[in-house]
């Protein structure tokens, strides 16, 4: 079996040249004391029931290059110059633990994403989007943001069921179909759509430069 140059600590090893999985580059940066450098992208998110970490994983996908990583925001700590920040829709917005992520964050470039139980149309989304884009202090640069539907806890369908049970209602009917069909989700035309909001900010990085140089 061929030993892993990462776990046996050797200094001489090269990430840059040898292909490894960024957990394996983070075990590199932890023994060679690499762990402060400032990254290009970093990606962090809070995910309740793994629709956001689907999301955030196709992200750090598509971001090119190897200065970057990926963290659940309760373990975040590097920096980095371009942040992705993912979040579930929590009662039309974010989290706690996103909120106050965000607000530590100054002098950067912020990408927004997340996943939403409940609605699924564009003004829906918009409207989440502005109030976790307010968060994000005014010294930043904001790039954007991606919102897609996800499925919700199984608790949420049991609550709905009771409801029916009292008054089976047409508003009742359409929240469980509703959370029917956000079980679907994140799809892969979910994941794609993610991607392409990725290379778009990317692209909005590539021009701001070029533009800085002229």
């Amino acid at each position: 079996m061929q030993s892993n140059p990462v776990s046996e600590g050797s200094k001489a090893f090269d990430p840059n040249i040898v292909y490894i999985t960024p957990i394996e580059r983070h075990q590199w940066e932890h023994i060679n004391g690499k762990e402060n450098t400032v990254l290009k992208y970093q990606v962090v998110y809070a995910s309740r029931t793994g629709n956001t970490q689907k999301v955030a994983a196709k992200i750090f996908e598509t971001l090119p290059g190897t200065s970057k990583d990926i963290q659940k925001v309760e373990e975040a700590g590097k920096e980095a110059d371009v942040y992705f920040v993912g979040f579930w829709n929590d009662k039309g917005t974010c989290s706690g633990s996103i909120m106050d992520y965000l607000s530590d964050l100054h002098g950067r470039k912020v990408a927004l994403f997340g996943t939403c139980g409940m609605g699924g149309s564009r003004e829906y989304f918009d409207q989440v989007a502005h109030r976790v884009e307010a968060l994000i202090p005014d010294d930043n640069e904001y790039l954007g943001a991606f919102l897609c539907c996800g499925k919700m806890p199984g608790q949420v369908l049991e609550r709905y069921k009771m409801m029916q049970e009292v008054e089976d209602s047409p508003r009742i009917r359409k929240m469980i179909q509703i959370y029917e069909e956000g079980m679907l989700h994140p799809d892969e035309a979910d994941l794609d759509r993610a991607a392409r909001f990725t290379r778009e900010v990317l692209e909005k990085l590539q021009k701001a430069q070029t533009d800085e140089r002229e």
